[in-house]
């Protein structure tokens, strides 16, 4: 019994150690995985400005809004897996899959 209790309190003391390295990057993955389904919705406005900047008016009601709709799909897509595969780390490190920006609104000058 003394040594159950021994070892009891050594993986306790092991897993305080360990856990907080672990759960990092397993908590912004999560973190950014919903952040990412959540704002996916806001990158047709994003890209929308974005190319009206650089091209005019025209292309950024035009070619703005296709890519924001295909930035949308892949947004969502990317924090969907993220969500799903939280607890894995995959990418290695647990790596964003998005890298510019990782996050939406880290980019947008609000």
């Amino acid at each position: 019994m003394k040594k159950l209790v021994l070892l009891a309190i050594i993986l306790i003391l092991v897993a305080g150690f360990v856990t907080p390295a672990y759960c990092d990057g397993v908590v912004k993955k999560l973190g950014r995985g919903i952040c990412n389904v959540i704002t996916c919705p806001f990158e047709i406005f994003e890209q929308m400005s974005r190319v009206h900047k650089e091209s005019g008016p025209m292309a950024g009601i035009t070619w703005g809004l296709l890519k924001g709709v295909g930035m949308t799909g892949v947004r969502a897509v990317v924090g969907a897996y993220e969500v799903a595969t939280f607890p894995v780390p995959v990418p290695s490190d647990y790596q964003p899959i998005l890298r510019d920006p990782e996050f939406f609104f880290q980019d947008v000058g609000w």
